[in-house]
């Protein structure tokens, strides 16, 4: 038999909210929440691990919160006092789920392709620019995005939105910026600094061997330490005024470089 959570105070209810807010309770517990039909769809197909799924019954069915018990889920229903509470925004679909988050060390990254194609994001910190990232890595099918000297938390709820669930589908890791430059260059893997100074056109590189294609911050750009480290320093001519792009909108015009060249495969 379902069970069924009506109070605010709920001790489970109040881990969800602060798993929703806190990052520090996230990194401590190892757990992060999920909102919406498709996030969990797709974090089930990449192997998460879901412990408990929490659903508003007049938005998600009891029969369609049932079939995901064969998942090993936990399910619970809300009321919608309650779901008006976890909800983190309103087009959820009546589900909350909460999941195990995944080991993003550098060794875990497994390259099915000898040539891989890699997004590397140095700091980072907007969830939306973050967001878009993880977006514009799935569209193009890049092998993995590692985000050098993170400062924001992938499982926050903006982030999880913003990708539209491509949080789980692109292979993640994380490391400082020494740790990423030092396993790609084990990895015999090409560094391409997307940078100003001292820089060639991006179209005129050859992508099709095993890439790195690294961005910077807008504010700053990429740091020193990453443009020694460049095999080669890219730009992407600008012919207005101003003098960058939207971290995203960078990343997707060299990406979609390198996947042209491989012919989109």
């Amino acid at each position: 038999m379902v069970k069924t959570i009506s109070s605010l105070q709920n001790p489970f209810i109040k881990q969800l909210v602060q798993l929703k807010e806190k990052s520090k309770l996230r990194k401590q517990t190892g757990l992060f929440v999920i909102e919406g039909k498709r996030e969990l769809s797709l974090a089930i197909k990449s192997n998460y691990s879901i412990e408990t799924l929490y659903y508003y019954a007049d938005l998600f069915s009891a029969s369609e919160a049932a079939s995901l018990e064969t998942y090993g889920i936990d399910v619970i229903e809300i009321t919608k006092a309650v779901y008006g509470k976890v909800a983190h925004r309103e087009t959820t679909e009546g589900i909350i789920a909460v999941a195990k988050a995944k080991d993003f060390d550098l060794k875990n990254l497994k390259f099915k392709s000898k040539t891989p194609l890699i997004l590397v994001a140095e700091a980072p910190e907007k969830p939306g620019n973050i967001g878009a990232l993880l977006r514009t890595a799935d569209a193009a099918n890049v092998d993995a995005i590692i985000i050098s000297n993170p400062l924001t938390d992938v499982y926050n709820p903006n982030i999880i939105r913003s990708s539209v669930g491509g949080v789980f589908t692109v292979p993640i890791a994380m490391g400082t910026s020494e740790e990423v430059i030092e396993y790609l260059k084990i990895q015999n893997i090409s560094i391409y600094a997307a940078t100003l100074q001292d820089s060639v056109v991006y179209d005129s590189i050859d992508f099709k061997k095993a890439t790195a294609l690294v961005v910077g911050t807008e504010s700053t750009g990429l740091s020193e330490l990453w443009r020694e480290a460049a095999t080669v320093k890219i730009r992407i001519p600008m012919q207005g005024k101003i003098d960058s792009m939207n971290v995203s909108v960078a990343a997707g015009i060299l990406i979609f470089e390198a996947k042209r060249q491989r012919k989109f495969s």
